[in-house]
């Protein structure tokens, strides 16, 4: 991990994109999606859990807020499973360990991944009081979060968890200076390890993740469950215009490996999914994380570090390029 974050220092900072709503209009995702623990896994959610961390940067001295729209389970943003019957679990961890802990940067929730100080908590059902309305989380003070020098700030992380029922809850974040309006904290961040999403169901629109990848980086696998045979997984990046990536069918991952070279390091990709432009699958949700040859996680960023990667190009769905497959 020392070289990750030896790799990002400096460049959080001077990234001059905001990152502030989670998914980024720039990533073509309508919503975040976690399933209660009872769902099925063959709905798009591995492991009915979602975690993501919020960096403030270390010359923020104002109170912040985490906002969250559609929190609740029961509206006509979610995924019914029969009737209404989850309640999912937002937490706000900070200090010591809450993101250094090796547990938090694995691609299941076990072990010790709630380390840190639970600073704020609560528990959504079917109320229609939050549906397709935003709940703010804090105030939070910044210094109330991990400081991570070579990530230039301090770090909050925040746990969905579908604790009871099957449905599947749709939603986003937004990092606010407010508590009543969506204002952005200014040189903020945030990233996942594993992202589990909601499909656009517009076949023309191209849904975009932005892995990170480190100065010691040789290579690396690419992940992905649940997509349903449903397009293509298209690798865009500082060095390749288009490199296709293994798609998983129904219920099932696909890995795909793929060397990266010096143009590519301490630079963000363009993992891409192009849906059938033929046959419409509705209500998709998929889930994605990416390792490098020693199996370690990397961050996907709502917002590409240093920008988009070749964002001239334009790709062809037809095209195709030999990946090693596992």
């Amino acid at each position: 991990m020392r070289s990750l974050f030896i790799a990002i220092l400096g460049l959080v900072l001077i990234n001059t994109c905001i990152a502030q709503q989670i998914p980024a209009p720039e990533e073509n995702i309508p919503y975040l999606v976690t399933f209660a623990k009872d769902g099925a896994q063959s709905w798009g959610d591995d492991d009915f859990s979602q975690t993501w961390f919020f960096v403030i940067p270390k010359f923020q001295t104002k109170p912040f807020y985490i906002r969250i729209f559609d929190p609740e389970t029961g509206g006509d943003i979610d995924e019914k499973k029969g009737e209404f019957n989850s309640r999912t679990q937002f937490s706000v961890y900070g200090g010591k360990s809450c993101f250094t802990a090796k547990d938090v940067r694995e691609n299941q929730p076990k072990g010790n991944y709630k380390s840190g100080n639970l600073l704020y908590t609560k528990t959504f059902g079917s109320s229609e009081i939050y549906d397709g309305e935003w709940y703010t989380f804090g105030p939070f003070n910044p210094t109330e979060g991990e400081f991570v020098n070579e990530y230039g700030g301090y770090i909050f992380k925040m746990i969905a968890e579908g604790i009871s029922g099957d449905d599947g809850n749709l939603y986003k974040y937004f990092l606010s200076e407010s508590p009543i309006e969506n204002k952005p904290v200014e040189g903020g961040n945030a990233f996942t390890f594993e992202y589990t999403f909601r499909l656009s169901d517009n076949q023309n629109n191209i849904a975009h993740l932005y892995p990170f990848i480190e100065d010691n980086v040789i290579s690396v696998k690419v992940s992905n469950f649940d997509f349903d045979n449903d397009g293509q997984i298209n690798i865009v990046s500082m060095a390749k215009k288009q490199e296709l990536s293994k798609s998983s069918g129904d219920n099932v991952w696909a890995t795909s490996e793929h060397a990266i070279v010096d143009k590519e390091k301490k630079t963000t990709l363009d993992v891409q999914f192009l849906k059938n432009k033929k046959d419409l699958i509705k209500n998709n949700n998929v889930t994605l994380y990416v390792t490098n040859q020693y199996g370690n996680m990397l961050p996907i960023y709502t917002v590409p570090i240093g920008g988009v990667p070749n964002s001239n190009y334009k790709v062809q769905f037809n095209q195709k390029k030999k990946t090693t497959t596992y």
